[in-house]
């Protein structure tokens, strides 16, 4: 293929290529020159261009396929347009003369239409250059087309629309000619012809005036006949020629020229004509009387449904603007079309209009105008239907006319009424809470209109009405429980009139059902209230008959309605339920008999009609209250459902008995039991199998039943991927809504609510508007279909075979239309049975039963009905997946095998062959390659039949099917099925866009089956790669849109399997172009494709779509978004979700924002920012956002508040136009997560000054912190929008930005943070959350941003905190009010969750002010940077003192709300232990719902209370404030009033302590997956908080068990949570709990001592662990469990201590460890504790447990203890040694009972230190410093027994010894300092034997000083150590040998003073050193006076030496005091510096 790639054809090459071949090559060729041609250098083009032309126009005549074709016309055009145009003429004589030929042959057809496509290319290229042969060419076309067959007709179109496009005005002489010509095509008979002529007519309309002015009215005509017999695309091009022409007849687009004259349409005369082709369609007068006479003058379907299309066009292309002004006009034209007598003569002809004018409406109100404008329109749809409902009141009232005359209007206001309550219910549902101001609008009365329509004397306008009331229910939820209130007052006021009782029934249903999408739902008591209206209308049903039908109906409605609210409402009313149900039918069989006997007609309707409700009632239970639904319900159940079968065999007899009436109420009895058995467990009704299955097989094959439910049935039983082969009328467009009625030539008719007023309550599925359920025949046939598939899985074989035998000669009794009717109802129910067989892996059964399976499969596999071999073809792969045998499986194969080599019928050849391909689509793929070859053979050459494109289409997609089941195997097949799949593309006409969508399939499935090896780079792999990109072009090329969505999700499947090799230049563009594709499959495929493309080059994505708007031509503009030109792809993106209703492309766009955002935002921070603010400032168009209002302080104030800079004005210049509200709460979310982003990346984007100095070294640099003020803006705007969900999104944006940026400082004003500035704007926004008519969940969030607000610190002024605060305080009131006061609008949870909102957000504040507080009153470094003095910071006394005043208060509502929590987690077992009146903050009925509220809130109330108890220190405080107007509960911990119940102090602090330590050991024990981590650090400091309390640590200190149980919850802590926060806080908390353990061992010894006296001490009892045996039982002992957790902590940090570890005895590792900061502070806590334990115990048990506690001492030493250059000692040796030195020193050593054992342990804990140096095993990193301390604690600290053992002794002498000896100064040092406190120890035993081993080695270790003068401050230091060391022996000696050792020491002194020049030459350590010694000379002198003359006689040089010392000393001093006073006197400095820098 890289041969094709040049300016001229290799013909060369191509000549030595096959047929097919060649045609890829030139193809590949063509491509690459359009590529080319553009780019290509002029000077090479000119001298090639006549060599160009030859070869094209050879191409001409070699019979090309229609993508080459195109390719070579626009190739032509091009190059006459880039190159010379001088032998253009020449071509376009060629082309004329190829037309003209009179040779007619098929093979030369492709080189005619090849010749018309050039010319149409040549004219639209070159445009008026080729004026002069303008007229001969169309002449000559049109003249052509007078003899082409249809794909002439359809190529000679689309040429004339682009000759159009070229010559614009000039083309003006020959439009009438054109216009002529396309009139004749419009009503071809192909329909591709009238799709070519209406683009052809379209492109006409552009400048042919008299099209849309003297021949509008024919052009519509015209346009109205082409509707009939259409399908969706010729509706899809007509509709907007239509359209299109009737909007420029309204508004002319150009003025006309002066010759012309022309009239200019009303809005009314075009309604006109619109009408007449709705009502009498294309006929002309004369035809349409006719077919009056004769009585069918209905209008086809498909005219109206075309109509319907056009008027959407014409008001879209006029827009929004247009249809703001002119809305109140168009509603009533639109409205009369509905009213028209003719329009709705029959049920299904009204349903059918009534859908077309709800689209009308939906489309245009719905999709063109803002929020505002909708208000507008929703208030003339008001005022319309209030007209209607006064016109029908005053006809029903008017007895002066004739009745007929009312029934009339009646009949046509409530066709009015359906559509105009339908559209407002939509538009209010889609305003949503911004529809507030419409109902708040007095003079409109909206709720008022609705309602008296409950009253009208038509059931459909009445159920309209209540839809419309669910769906303002669920926009306005607050109006839910005063619209049920008003309902059912007004119906138990008007029991007596049936349309009242009808209509307030069904709005009160309504409103229930709207609960279930209203997450605030409605009070509890409304669900009694229902009951008891529904109990009261069954009871008095009989005492009037004229409503009894209607009240009994009402009664089951409100009942069934009321199952809809789920469990937690109906369990309370289960019982009267189940009682309800066993009434509505007979006890027994015989009363059943003798009911059968009495009745007549009316009491049998009544009857049936109460128990078809009562079935529906059940229904609606099983469906809603699942969890209810026990084995004993449904027992209780079973009776009332054994009399309804029962009744079922006597149905027949009733409807022969009472005729007619009878038949629609027993239809309605079956569809309610059908439904409800297929519900339940089959085994429960196993009893009534046979006869329910004799009745559904009675429904099924009756042929009385002529109605067929396929279109409904069937398409639900296909294969999904097989619906693609019906068309576009089962696939999702945007105008399914009414395409669906031509489904099956709409034998049916759609659904309505008045069919079965039940549905109101039932939720909707996405695509429809509002319920439409079927009439009942079908409705009992869908039923039956169901249950049989239920009931057939669970019958035996023999009635399975007995049945479906039954079931096939049912069919062949019937004939004619009836029998395919029956065949369809068998094979669905067939199909459902099939289906859960398969599901539940029950096999099908015997060959007896699978014979008649498979022969009625096989019967309706060859049906005429394309459906039903769909379902079919579904149905033979379930029975092969259920028979589950290869024998019989190869047996179906070859059926079909043998049918499609004979058979040569289109039904026979399609049936069969989607057979094959969809038979082993259940078993895991074709295992046989044998099969597969034939499959694919037989399946190729199917798809070869030129003859039926129908043949062709199904057997391509089986082949797709095969390919995906061939897996690995098809690999054979893969080359030849492409080479296939190539050839077709090239050649099948574009007319059959079904074949051309099915080889898309395959092309899809080829590329699935090579997937990643496509990435490969072999010369095979590569040519199957070409020949996908020219598969994919050549679709991409397609005119139609759903070929095109196929190629590119083939492009999608491509890159994701070898990206490199899909171009994304050509794809981005092409993808943008189309992502406003009137086609919502390809609007789909498009952003399927870039959410993939997102995901992986998100920002190559964006600069391709820019890069395509700066390259396309003005002229090509239009194609784009608008959007994308200003915003790029994301604005696209953006505007596109807005006007999109489809859920799944909504999704779709979201992702893909997502990717781009998470791509891209960060880098291009301001282009984000700036998309989001646009969005949420082009905001609802309402005047402003919520009012803000300003309090009295803040308008006296002088400062502006910035509320006002911030109302939100939609900027000048945004790009979008009124977004709605869920895009804006997308674009709220977007903030948030890309804030989130900019976390992730660099510090800069939250620290202004580095952003500052960052934008000025680098400008293009962005940070989000230079954004605030937008950032603010933007959630100031959403959180105080009228939509709710808005506000919820703007006040988290909020919260997300003060969290972030609370910390960050201002750079200009040190000592302030950035937010400080925005103040006022974050009060203004949370202000209107507090409002009273403020949903409870914005207040409820509000709250949360309250106290992150005032926690946050940012605020410096307490004026302006009290200002939030103040928010706080007014909901607290509101809380204190209690259940009484409590909103009834909506659910009693609501105020749970807003109450514990409050309440928490009050007990995070409080927690801040006593932090703040604890950080004032520490240390000053301490001070948080937040609250420090100098700033003018609110004093955390402030921030405390405004908590406080409500502290008495709060900490009750704590309490109370923490023992609600408590009560809630208790185990199911324990539910009989809760309040039946409920708690302080929820009702017991609504207690589920209640719990998730608590979940959310209990931490930081729990943190809260436990500091309060801190602050209180458990002193129980008597007093009753005042102020708490809540009523006491009984749960307010014990501080009842009662007298009786008093209690103490002491029980009030136990209840308070067991409470908090209750909830937090029952969290901490299993935390949920659901917590917030946050959670667990509020449980442990709760904790901390208690026990830094002395009465909590005694409780826990007396109690050994709860200590130790606490100890496990924390060592299962440190095991599941790896966070060093968590762990340390569980070590604090360890460290407390042992503490108090010690303290309560202390207390028992004090007060043992104190009771039995001094004088028995011997006797006294041991206290503490161990007691007298010293044994710790695991479980029970604390100090075990202490040790657990210790060694738990130390063996995470160092596993080498673990010796099973290691496996060696001693557990030495390998290298020592480097451990984390947070590491070491673990270990470091963990020794603290380690050492405290001997205290808990008694002597005895310390013996136990001191082994463990020196090992881990000992191994954290030898693992820690590492050399560092510095010499400091790290954290965990320092921890080490201070824990060794407490566990020496510990009284247990010297205890009586334990000091042998200590003293023995202690020398071995000595003897291994000491074996640490052990050459062998010594690591080189130890560090000698720490062992030698730790060495000398034990010297030092230990009683003398353990270190005077003369082998230790001389050991620990040796090592200071070799100490002594190092070089290294710094162990010098501190070898010197420790001899020093040995030397000092008071016990000579111990220091005497060091004094005397060591001090001559010191000595001599000092004298060396002499030669080598140190050179380091540390050698100096180490000198002057040893100084010291020696002066305290010297101090230390007896008087009569200090002499002797005063001769040693003043030498050595001596001999570091230096001669004067040594001292000039000097370095400083020498120079000091001197200085210290002669410093110490003159100090010891005069002390040692005699030694000291004596010395200096016996030695003259040292003599000498220390005079010229002292004298040069002198000289010095003076020279220094000289200095000082010819100096000028300076400031003195401060006497006392301070040690820390505050900055």
């Amino acid at each position: 293929m890289e041969l094709a790639h040049g300016l001229l054809l290799n013909e060369e090459v191509c000549s030595q290529l096959s047929e097919h071949q060649k045609a890829e090559f030139v193809f590949e060729w063509l491509r690459f020159l359009k590529k080319l041609l553009i780019a290509a250098d002029r000077a090479d083009l000119k001298e090639k261009q006549k060599k160009l032309v030859e070869q094209l126009t050879a191409l001409l005549n070699s019979s090309p396929g229609p993508p080459t074709r195109r390719l070579i016309a626009k190739n032509l055009g091009v190059l006459y347009s880039v190159g010379d145009t001088f032998s253009v003429y020449q071509t376009v004589d060629k082309c004329n003369e190829i037309i003209r030929s009179k040779d007619d042959s098929p093979s030369y057809l492709p080189t005619k239409l090849a010749a018309v496509a050039c010319l149409g290319a040549l004219y639209e290229q070159l445009g008026r250059l080729l004026g002069n042969t303008f007229t001969d060419t169309v002449g000559n076309l049109l003249k052509a087309m007078k003899s082409a067959e249809s794909q002439g007709r359809y190529e000679i179109m689309l040429s004339l629309e682009k000759i159009l496009r070229g010559q614009g005005v000039s083309a003006v002489p020959c439009h009438r000619d054109i216009y002529k010509a396309a009139r004749s095509c419009l009503t071809d008979r192909s329909m591709a012809v009238r799709c070519a002529a209406a683009k052809c007519l379209f492109e006409l309309q552009n400048e042919a005036v008299f099209m849309w002015s003297s021949e509008l009215e024919n052009v519509s005509t015209l346009c109205f006949k082409a509707f009939e017999g259409s399908n969706y695309d010729v509706r899809v091009a007509v509709s907007k020629l239509l359209g299109t022409i009737l909007a420029t007849a309204v508004m002319p687009k150009q003025a006309p020229g002066p010759r012309q004259s022309f009239r200019k349409s009303s809005l009314e005369d075009v309604m006109d004509l619109l009408a007449t082709g709705f009502l009498r369609g294309g006929s002309g007068f004369l035809r349409a009387s006719g077919d009056m006479l004769k009585g069918t003058s209905s209008v086809s379907r498909d005219v109206k449904v075309g109509v319907t299309q056009s008027c959407v066009v014409f008001v879209s292309t006029l827009g929004g603007q247009w249809l703001e002004r002119n809305f109140s006009t168009l509603l009533e034209h639109i409205l009369e079309l509905v009213s028209h007598p003719k329009a709705t003569q029959t049920q299904m002809d009204a349903i059918c209009c009534r859908r077309c004018i709800s689209f009308i409406l939906r489309a245009t109100v719905g999709a063109l105008l803002g929020e505002k404008a909708q208000i507008t329109a929703a208030k003339e749809i008001c005022q319309a239907v209030g007209k209607q409902k006064k016109a029908v009141d005053a006809a029903m009232s008017d007895s002066n006319i004739e009745t007929r005359v009312g029934t009339t209007d009646v009949s046509a206001s409530q066709h009015v009424l359906v559509c105009a309550l339908q559209e407002l219910g939509s538009l209010i549902l889609g305003l949503g809470t911004t529809a507030a101001p419409l109902l708040q609008d007095t003079n409109t009365g909206v709720l008022d209109t609705v309602i008296s329509v409950l009253l009208h004397p038509s059931a459909s306008a009445r159920l309209s009405a209540a839809w419309c009331l669910r769906c303002l229910a669920v926009a306005l939820p607050s109006h839910v429980s005063v619209l049920l209130d008003r309902c059912l007052e007004r119906l138990g006021a008007l029991k007596s009139c049936p349309e009242a009782v009808s209509g307030y029934s069904a709005a009160i249903a309504a409103l229930l059902g709207a609960v279930q999408q209203c997450p605030l739902g409605i009070p509890h008591g409304k669900g009694k209230m229902v009951i008891r209206l529904a109990e009261d209308l069954l009871r008095s049903a009989a005492q009037n008959s004229r409503i009894s039908v209607h009240r009994v109906q009402a009664g089951w409605l409100l009942l069934s309605a009321l199952m809809t609210l789920g469990p937690a409402v109906v369990h309370h009313h289960l019982p009267r339920m189940l009682l309800l149900w066993k009434c509505a039918f007979p006890q027994s069989p015989k009363d059943l008999d003798t009911e059968r006997s009495r009745g007549d007609s009316f009491t049998w309707l009544v009857t049936l009609e109460g128990r078809a409700g009562a079935l529906c009632a059940m229904k609606s239970f099983v469906s809603h209250c699942g969890d209810l639904l026990t084995d004993d319900v449904i027992q209780r159940l079973l009776p009332p459902l054994s009399c309804a079968v029962a009744l079922l065999t006597q149905l027949p007899s009733l409807i022969k008995a009472y005729g007619n009436p009878m038949k629609i109420i027993a239809m309605l009895f079956r569809q309610r039991l059908y439904e409800i058995l297929a519900l339940l467990p089959p085994k429960t009704y196993e009893g009534g199998f046979n006869q329910i299955l004799k009745q559904l097989v009675t429904d099924l094959t009756s042929p009385e039943n002529l109605v067929s439910a396929a279109s409904f049935l069937l398409p639900a039983l296909c294969h999904p991927d097989d619906v693609v082969l019906l068309g576009p009328a089962l696939q999702e467009t945007d105008h399914r809504f009414i395409e669906e009625q031509l489904q099956q030539g709409g034998s049916t008719g759609g659904g309505s609510l008045e069919y079965d007023p039940f549905a109101i309550c039932e939720k909707v599925s996405e695509v429809d508007i509002v319920p439409t359920p079927l009439s009942p025949a079908p409705s009992v046939i869908i039923a039956a279909v169901g249950l049989f598939g239920v009931v057939f899985p669970h019958i035996s074989a023999q009635q399975r075979a007995q049945i479906l035998e039954q079931c096939s000669e049912s069919i062949k009794q019937v004939k004619g239309s009836r029998q395919q009717t029956v065949q369809i109802h068998v094979v669905s129910a067939f199909c459902s049975a099939l289906k859960c067989l398969g599901n539940s892996r029950v096999s099908l059964g015997p060959e007896e039963v699978r014979k008649p399976a498979l022969a009625l499969v096989m019967g309706a596999l060859e049906s005429a009905n394309p459906l039903l071999r769909c379902a079919a073809a579904e149905a033979l792969s379930r029975l092969a997946q259920v028979a589950n045998d290869g024998a019989f499986t190869v047996g179906i194969a070859q059926i079909s095998f043998d049918k499609l080599k004979s058979a040569r019928d289109v039904v026979s050849r399609t049936g069969h062959s989607l057979a094959l391909g969809s038979l082993y689509r259940y078993l895991g793929g074709i295992g046989s390659s044998q099969h597969l070859s034939a499959c694919v053979g037989i399946l190729s050459a199917l798809s070869q039949d030129n003859t039926s494109p129908e043949v062709q289409m199904w057997a391509l997609h089986s082949l797709s099917l095969v390919i995906d089941s061939g897996g690995p195997l098809y690999h054979v097949h893969v080359e030849p099925s492409f080479s296939l799949v190539l050839m077709l593309l090239l050649t099948v006409p574009p007319a059959y866009v079904e074949v051309h969508q099915s080889l898309g399939r395959c092309l899809n499935a080829l590329i699935t089956t090579l997937g990643p090896e496509l990435q490969g780079s072999g010369c095979s792999v590569s040519s199957l790669r070409t020949s996908c990109l020219v598969g994919c072009a050549v679709m991409q090329d397609n005119p139609d849109c759903l070929v095109q969505a196929q190629a590119i999700s083939c492009l999608q499947q491509l890159h994701m399997f070898a990206p490199r090799h899909v171009n994304l230049t050509s794809l981005v563009p092409s993808l943008c172009v189309n992502l406003c594709s009137s086609y919502l499959s390809l609007r789909r495929a498009v952003v399927a494709c870039l959410r993939q493309l997102a995901q992986r080059e998100a920002t190559e994505v964006s600069e391709h779509a820019v890069t395509l708007v700066k390259d396309l031509s003005n002229r090509e503009h239009t194609l784009l978004d608008v959007t994308i030109k200003e915003t790029g792809l994301e604005g696209a993106l953006f505007s596109l979700l807005d006007r999109e209703s489809d859920r799944r492309l909504c999704r779709d766009i979201k992702e893909t924002l997502g990717h781009m955002l998470t791509s891209m935002a960060v880098g291009k921070l301001s282009q984000w920012l700036k998309l989001c603010k646009d969005v949420l400032s082009a905001s609802a168009d309402f005047a402003t956002a919520a009012p803000v209002e300003m309090t009295q302080e803040e308008e006296d104030g002088d400062r502006v508040d910035d509320a006002s800079v911030f109302t939100s004005k939609p900027e000048k210049s945004c790009p979008f136009t009124n977004p709605r509200w869920a895009t804006r709460v997308f674009a709220a979310e977007c903030v948030c997560r890309i804030i989130s982003q900019c976390e992730n990346e660099d510090e800069a984007h939250f620290n202004m000054a580095l952003a500052q100095e960052r934008r000025l070294r680098d400008p293009t640099s962005d940070f989000l912190v230079l954004h605030l003020a937008d950032l603010i803006r933007m959630a100031f705007m959403a959180a105080t929008d009228h939509s709710d969900q808005l506000r919820l999104s703007g006040l988290q944006t909020l919260l997300v930005i003060i969290r972030k940026f609370a910390a960050v400082p201002e750079p200009e004003f040190p000592g302030h943070v950035i937010l400080e500035q925005y103040q006022a704007s974050v009060g203004a926004a949370l202000r209107p959350a507090f409002t009273p008519d403020t949903p409870p969940d914005v207040t409820a969030k509000a709250c949360q941003v309250c106290s992150a607000w005032i926690a946050s610190g940012v605020v410096s002024d307490l004026g302006d905190l009290r200002r939030v605060h103040q928010l706080l305080a007014s909901s607290l009131v509101k809380v204190q009010a209690g259940k009484e006061a409590q909103n009834q609008l909506y659910n009693e949870s609501t105020s749970t969750m807003e109450t514990l909102a409050v309440l928490k957000a009050w007990a995070e504040v409080y927690i801040v002010a006593i932090k703040c507080q604890k950080l004032c009153d520490s240390p000053p470094k301490q001070l948080s940077k937040i609250y420090c003095e100098d700033y003018s910071s609110p004093s955390a006394e402030g921030l405390l003192n405004l908590v406080q005043a409500d502290l008495t208060t709060l900490s009750k509502l704590w309490l109370a709300a923490l023992q609600d929590y408590a009560l809630l987690t208790l185990p199911q077992e324990y539910t009989a232990q809760l309040p039946a009146g409920g708690g302080a903050f929820y009702t017991a009925e609504t207690v589920e719902h209640a719990r998730s509220h608590y979940v959310s809130s209990w931490a930081p109330i729990l943190h809260a209370t436990a500091v309060w108890l801190n602050s209180t220190g458990f002193i129980v405080v008597d007093e009753e404030p005042a102020n708490l107007s809540r009523p006491v509960t009984p749960t307010t911990m014990g501080q009842s009033t009662s007298l009786a119940n008093v209690k103490s102090p002491e029980d009030i602090n136990t209840d308070r302590f067991y409470l908090i330590l209750g909830i937090c050991v029952e969290f901490l024990c299993s935390p949920r997956s659901d917590a917030p981590m946050e959670s667990i650090p509020a449980c442990l400091q709760s904790l901390q908080s208690l026990l830094d309390v002395p009465w909590p640590r005694s409780k826990i200190g007396n109690d050994q068990a709860l200590s130790v149980e606490l100890l496990n919850v924390l060592h299962r802590l440190i095991l599941t949570r790896e966070s060093p926060a968590v762990q340390l806080a569980v070590l604090e908390l360890v460290r407390q709990i042992i503490c108090a353990a010690e303290e309560h061992v202390k207390e028992k010894r004090r007060s043992a001592e104190v009771d039995d006296g001094a004088e028995e001490k011997e006797t006294l009892p041991e206290f503490g662990e161990g007691k007298d045996t010293g044994g710790l039982v695991p479980g029970k002992s604390l100090v075990f469990a202490t040790l657990e957790l210790s060694l738990c902590i130390l063996v995470r940090q160092l596993p080498q201590l673990n010796p099973k570890l290691v496996g060696s005895p001693s557990g030495h590792g390998g290298k020592p460890q480097t451990l984390t900061e947070n590491d070491c502070k673990l270990v470091s806590a963990a020794l603290g504790i380690l050492s405290d334990l001997p205290c808990i115990c008694s002597p005895e048990g310390s013996v136990s447990i001191l082994p463990t506690i020196l090992f881990l001492i000992t191994g954290v030493l030898r693992e820690t203890a590492v050399k560092v250059p510095s010499g400091q000692i790290s954290l965990p040796v320092s921890a080490a040694l201070q824990a060794l030195k407490a566990v020496v020193s510990s009284p247990m050593a010297r205890a009586e009972k334990s000091s042998a054992a200590w003293t023995r342990l202690l020398r071995c804990a000595l003897v291994t230190l000491l074996d640490f140096w052990n050459t062998d095993e010594m690591h080189p990193e130890l560090d000698d410093i720490s062992l030698l301390t730790a060495i000398t604690i034990f010297i030092v600290s230990a009683s003398p027994d353990v270190t005077a053992v003369q082998c230790l002794q001389s050991r620990c002498i040796d090592k200071f010894k070799r100490s002594l000896d190092s070089k290294d100064p710094l162990i010098l040092t501190r070898c010197y300092q420790l001899l020093l406190s040995i030397f000092q120890n008071p016990s000579q035993a111990v220091s005497v034997p060091y004094i005397r081993s060591l001090g001559s080695v010191i000595v001599s270790r000092l004298q060396r000083v002499e030669k080598r003068k140190p050179e380091s401050s540390a050698e100096l230091q180490a000198i002057q150590e040893g100084v010291k060391a020696l002066e305290v022996l010297v101090s230390m000696a007896d008087e009569e040998h200090r002499s002797q050792l005063m001769a040693i020491l003043l030498p050595l002194l001596i001999s570091f003073l230096l001669d004067e020049n040594a001292l000039a030459s000097a370095q400083n350590p020498a120079r000091n050193l001197h200085e210290f010694a002669l410093q110490n000379l003159m100090r010891i002198g005069p002390r040692y006076s005699s030694v000291f003359k004596t010395l200096m006689a016996s030695s003259p040089s040292m003599k000498a030496r220390l005079e010229a010392a002292v004298k040069g000393n002198q000289e010095s001093v003076k020279a220094k005091t000289a200095a000082l006073q010819s100096k000028p006197p300076e400031k003195n400095s401060p006497s006392i510096q301070l040690k820390t820098n505050f900055l």
